[in-house]
This record gives structure tokens, sequence and C-alpha cells, in this order.
């Protein structure tokens, strides 16, 4: 059976169970928001730890902490952020706005924690010092998401981009038939078709890590409205610095502290940044769908590595599996910005009132986004066949090769080439060979797929 013990707060006194390192706050907002049974990811907590440890550092410089509160403070606040104390913060995602029971369930295990190893120290007289929960939460989420998205999706997708880049190198004198609006069109090689992959994952990484340029900026110091109220105005700026030397990461204070707590424009540019990255997986884990699909039925130009049985009544059947879960956590994404950019416009006045929604959504999309791409690179695109006959047979029977003639022959002479082609369900070197009065040498040397691939005049 659970125990008790009475916590009281402003509002009075309160039952928590025995075994609990927080108290009478937290347990109000756990009975408060029986929502979802979705909780604050590990990185948000991670931040919320770093934060205060950064703040404690920086009250003790000011004279505002005792030594051994500070290093009590500091002590419990790294052992949060390092994990060690997770299930102490139970709190469901969707309660109030501000995240303001969120910010109390830290400071009120924080001072549990300081208390044990024999300090004198309050949750909001010690702990929360020159902070308020209008700027630690804003502060969390842009700690959060900067630190996941440099030590953890950055790497993941640079990791991607190489993966893709070795194939289009290894792939690059290997024609396949091009396709537009799903139909055949002019030959391309493999590797560039993969070089628009890798540019996609490119142009997403350069996106991203402008993002971060703005998340690193902490609105920590405008305390309750933005003002800073109760703080040293050197507070936000030293705790940055903190920060940074925590971390290793260039956070900077926020220049305006109003917009930093009122908005979340940096939160909602961050998460467009994903969601162009999550149509870019999608783009690619749809092409590699349609260019192993088949086997005998599609058009089965590549093998993907086979990973699992694929259904439990048809034998011998392999999925694309990987491409698939692409594809959903793509789809996860981008639900994700939409609800992200909801949010960030409800920023009514001086806070916005949405955070705990915003720091979920975002950081479950950096989450997805950097696991998904390093199986992407790992399980499907580093190990798939190409099908070189099946490739080479669509080429030989592609009309659209006849394009490539037009500037010998004129494009109407091409067309009905093309057209006989299509209908008798000939080679298009045979069917020229008929129509153009061109030889068989000739022929070869204008039709040949892979110098169709390199652009330019073949006439």
């Amino acid at each position: 059976m659970t125990t008790f013990r009475i916590e009281h707060d402003s509002m009075g006194e309160l039952k928590v169970p025995s075994d609990a390192l927080y108290g009478a706050q937290t347990q109000r907002a756990i009975d408060n928001f029986p929502i979802s049974g979705l909780h604050l990811p590990r990185q948000f907590i991670r931040a919320l730890g770093l934060i205060k440890a950064a703040a404690a550092e920086v009250n003790l410089s000011m004279g505002h902490l005792k030594k051994n509160q500070a290093t009590a403070i500091r002590n419990a606040s790294m052992a949060v952020a390092n994990g060690h104390y997770d299930a102490q913060f139970p709190i469901d995602i969707f309660q109030t706005g501000s995240g303001t029971s969120t910010n109390m369930n830290a400071n009120e295990v924080i001072a549990h924690l300081a208390v044990a190893a024999g300090a004198k120290v309050h949750p909001n007289d010690h702990v929360n010092y020159g902070q308020s929960s209008n700027d630690v939460i804003p502060t969390a989420i842009h700690v959060s998401a900067t630190l996941t998205t440099s030590e953890h999706l950055l790497p993941a997708l640079k990791h991607l981009k190489k993966a893709i880049d070795k194939r289009s190198r290894e792939l690059k004198n290997t024609p396949k038939t091009g396709r537009t609006h799903l139909m055949d069109a002019m030959p391309i090689t493999f590797g560039q078709e993969l070089s628009g992959w890798a540019a996609q994952i490119g142009s997403a990484i350069e996106r991203i890590e402008d993002a971060l340029k703005r998340m690193r900026r902490l609105p920590l110091g405008g305390t309750a409205v933005g003002t800073g109220i109760n703080a040293d105005p050197k507070f936000g700026p030293a705790v940055a610095l903190q920060l940074k030397k925590i971390t290793g990461v260039k956070f900077e204070s926020a220049a305006n502290y109003f917009e930093g707590m009122a908005a979340q424009d940096a939160a909602v540019e961050l998460s467009g940044a994903l969601k162009t990255l999550a149509v870019a997986l999608m783009k690619i884990a749809n092409d590699l769908r349609w260019m192993n699909s088949g086997p005998l039925a599609g058009l089965g130009e590549i093998a993907l590595p086979a990973l699992q049985p694929g259904s439990s009544i048809m034998p011998g059947k392999v999925n694309p599996v990987i491409p698939e879960a692409a594809a959903m956590v793509a789809a996860q994404v981008i639900g994700n910005d939409a609800s992200i950019t909801l949010a960030g416009q409800s920023g009514n006045f001086q806070l916005n009132v949405m955070l705990p929604l915003i720091a979920h959504n975002l950081l479950q999309s950096i989450e997805i986004l950097s696991n998904v791409s390093v199986l992407l690179a790992d399980k499907a695109i580093a190990g798939f066949t190409v099908n070189k006959a099946r490739v080479n047979q669509a080429l030989a029977m592609n009309p659209i090769l006849v394009t490539a003639l037009n500037p010998v022959i004129g494009y109407e002479k091409g067309a009905a080439t093309a057209k006989q082609a299509y209908k008798q369900h000939r080679p298009i070197m045979d069917v020229a060979l008929e129509t153009t009065g061109l030889s068989r040498d000739e022929l070869k040397k204008l039709l040949d797929p892979l110098t169709l691939t390199r652009g330019g005049i073949h006439g």
C-alpha cells in the first residue's frame, strides 16, 4: 500500500506519496491533469537540470546563495540533468500552458535532494532564485532543442548524407530510365538520382544549422513578464555563459526578453526546418519504395535489404520496412509542426501559453528524425542492390530515347518513331533503323543511355 506524508504550499496542505522527491505543487498538477499519460521528455528534464545548476553557480558568484546551498543545488541539479530522477517528473504535458508545474516540479525535487545533502534550501527562495517559470521553460525549450539537434540530429543527417554520397559515387556510371509524372523519360544514372537526395539532406542541414542561431538565444533573466523583476540584470547573460561552459554550445542571452517569452518564433522556425527535412525524407523513402516495388509486377529496379518477413499469410513476401518507417516519421513530424505552429500563435501579450506542447512535439520530432535517418542510411541505402538486367531491359525498350535524335531527324519524325515503338512493343533501336535512315552504328552512338545522362547535344 502507498503511504503518504503531508506537504504544504501557499494553498495549504496536501498528501504526497512518502517516497516522492517532489512536493505539494507537483502533486496538485498530477491531480489536476490526468489527461494523456505523456510526460516531458528526457532531454527537456536534462535542460531543466542544467539551467538550475548554472543558475546556482551564478547566484553563488553574485552573493545570493551561500556556498553550501549552491553546492547542494548544483549537485542535485546535475543529477537531475544526468537522468537519475526522471521518474520524479510525472506531470502530463497537457498542463498549465506556461509549464509552471514542471518548473516547480524541478524546484521541489532539487530542493528535496539538497536538503537531504544537509543544506537549508527552499524550492522557490533558493532553487528558483532570480527566475520565473515564464523565462525558465522557454529557456529549457531552447536549450533542450539545441543540444538534441546538435548532439543527435545533425550527426545523424551527416551520416545519412555520407551514405548517400558513397552510393552515388558507386553508381555514377549505372544508367536507368528517368521518370517524370511517373512516366518514362530520358535516362539518368542512379548516381545522379542519389545526388539529388544528398543535396536535399545537405540543404536540410544548412537550414537547421541556421535556425539554431536563434535557438541559442536564451530569454532567462526576463523573469515574470520580460522586465527582469527580482533578477540581477547580469543574471541572464551570466547563466547563458555558464551553460556555454557546461555544454560547449555557444548559448547567449537574448537581446530582447519580451520576444523570447511572449513568442516562440525560434522554435516555430526550427520546427519548419524539421518539417522541410521530413518532406525530403518522405520523397527519398517513396523513391526507394517505388524502385524496390515488385519485384516481378513492379519496377524492380533495386532490391532493398531483406530485414524481416513481410506477411503473416503470404510466405516469402518481403516489404520495404525502413522506407515505410521513414515515411511515417515524416508524417508525424509534419503533424507536430502543425501543432507547434498553432502553439506558437498562442503568445498572448507577455507569455506563450502552450510551452509544454511545443517542448514535447519539437523534441519528439528531433528524436525520431535522428533515429530514422541512421536507419535509412544503414539498413536501406547502404545495402540496396541494383537489378541491372531489369534496368537495362527497360532502357532498351524506352522509346523516349528518341529525344536524342531531335537535332538530327526533327521532333515530328521522332514522335512518329516513338509512337511506332510503343505500339509494336519493340526496342527503339530497331524501329529507328526503319524510320530514320541512320545506320546502326550512328544510332548506337546517339542512343547510348550513359552518354545521354551527360546532357548536351549529341546529334
